[in-house]
């Protein structure tokens, strides 16, 4: 700017506008302001936190407040793993029962949210039971951490977190079911037995492996040999797996799966971008799902996530190569299940097996999972989305991974046999239990309420038969 121009705007006593020249007052952008309130709460809270303190703040506060907030974070990416499953198993089914499967897979978590709220929480880890089932402090009545397992904090986790983690993984248990019986169920069945899963079989058999029962300490193999299941490979995955595979087996095949002869027929999904979507969803849950599990904020953390994700990676191109090789295309929704195999399969062992074996357990998880689902659809059980085979065969096939690939109690890592005996004693007792007690939910339900639409509901769709809505109205249909 000219000395003239300098003059002339001060003489006048105009703003500098439109000059050369101007100041820069990003200073007072909105965003920037918007913080000063944010650091002053921060800042106030934080002096009267400090103030409130009866004590100096120790390290082991700190660490305990870190877990806390870890834990919550990673009980949040497990209940948005919801979203996946409901986006996966929509996209999987035909159009005109997307209503249907969205209701199911957002209304279980909330059945799942109440059920063990109630008396699933207690049965699972309650103190005051025995080595078959848990007891006391129902409805989250106790303030005694001792009631639930739980070491007084900080050494522990507050109660409501350990729940409310705990009550995520049950829905996820409840919604595994929900896609194998897809497209020809009751809506009030599926809640009904939704509650009965997460309130009592769920829970007994978490009891077990997670809660100090029967499967914490098989005596008659060794002192402190127990059956190993970090995350839930059987607990959560299996479980879920075999309470499907009973509702498909009770409900029998959709209309139109199977021709004449017996012959399984496509019933394509409506829209794959939802189902790839999902797949992804899933997979950034289990960073919740599997570090999560190590409930602290540690070391370990980036290692077991590290794990999870090899396996996924793995399973996925596996799948996709066996796909390519079994059917003749590299099948997209083979692909998506050979990744959610992956991450089943690593679930029971993510924080105790190498890399190496990580990817080792994740691929041969994507190549099972490929011929499962091909096994399924001859024996007539029919799966719209694979569940069964992505939770139960691979979630079997993980728990027994920790028996054979563990560094440190696995037989091809020089440790013996033991704990893969372990495991089998323990995959048989919990799958056997699960098969009874969810067989006699379904066929009482099938005898009252009656678990299947009726032939013309089904044919037209389950969105206009249960809900009166459609998922895509307005526009144009095949």
């Amino acid at each position: 700017m000219s000395k003239l121009k300098l003059k002339r705007a001060r003489r006048q006593k105009r703003p500098l506008r439109n000059l050369d020249w101007q100041p820069n007052f990003r200073w007072r952008s909105p965003a920037l302001v918007a913080c000063i309130p944010l650091a002053l709460i921060i800042v106030a809270v934080w002096g009267v936190a400090a103030q409130a303190q009866d004590k100096p703040l120790t390290p082991e506060d700190v660490q305990g407040v870190l877990n806390t907030i870890w834990v919550l974070i990673a009980a949040i990416l497990v209940i948005f793993m919801n979203a996946g499953f409901g986006m996966l198993e929509t996209g999987f089914c035909r159009q005109k029962n997307a209503v249907n499967i969205l209701a199911k897979n957002l209304i279980v978590f909330a059945l799942a949210t109440l059920a063990y709220w109630a008396i699933g929480y207690s049965f699972m880890f309650g103190t005051e039971g025995n080595a078959f089932i848990g007891w006391g402090g129902f409805f989250l009545g106790s303030e005694n951490p001792e009631t639930y397992g739980l070491e007084p904090f900080p050494k522990g986790l507050a109660i409501p977190v350990a729940f409310l983690f705990q009550a995520a993984f049950a829905g996820t248990a409840a919604t595994i079911v929900s896609g194998a019986v897809a497209e020809r169920i009751k809506f009030i069945d599926f809640l009904v037995f939704s509650l009965l899963l997460t309130g009592i079989s769920y829970p007994i058999t978490g009891h077990w492996v997670w809660g100090g029962g029967l499967l914490s300490n098989i005596g008659f193999l060794g002192e402190n040999v127990a059956f190993k299941d970090f995350a839930g490979s059987t607990v959560v995955h299996a479980v879920g797996g075999w309470a499907a595979l009973m509702g498909a087996a009770f409900l029998g095949p959709r209309i139109g799966k199977y021709a004449p002869d017996g012959t399984p027929q496509a019933l394509p999904g409506h829209n794959m971008g939802f189902a790839m979507l999902g797949c992804l969803i899933l997979w950034i849950g289990w960073f919740g799902f599997n570090p999560g599990s190590e409930l602290a904020a540690d070391e370990a953390v980036p290692y077991i996530a590290v794990t999870t994700n090899l396996a996924a990676a793995a399973g996925g191109l596996a799948a996709t190569i066996t796909a390519w090789v079994a059917i003749g295309k590299p099948d997209l929704s083979m692909i998506i299940n050979g990744i959610l195999a992956g991450l089943v399969a690593i679930t029971a062992g993510c924080a105790g097996v190498s890399y190496w074996s990580a990817v080792i357990i994740g691929a041969i998880a994507g190549v099972i999972v490929v011929y499962s689902v091909l096994l399924f659809d001859r024996i007539k059980i029919d799966d719209p989305v694979g569940a069964t085979s992505v939770h139960l065969v691979c979630g079997t096939w993980g728990t027994l991974a920790v028996g054979l690939f563990d560094k440190e109690l696995g037989l091809l890592t020089g440790n013996g046999a033991t704990q893969l005996i372990a495991q089998i004693i323990g995959i048989l007792t919990v799958g056997g239990f699960t098969v009874l007690i969810t067989s006699i939910f379904w066929l009482a339900l099938k005898q009252t309420l009656g678990i299947r639409v009726s032939e013309d509901e089904e044919l037209k769709g389950l969105d206009i038969g249960e809900h009166g809505m459609e998922a895509y109205s307005g526009f144009l249909k095949e």
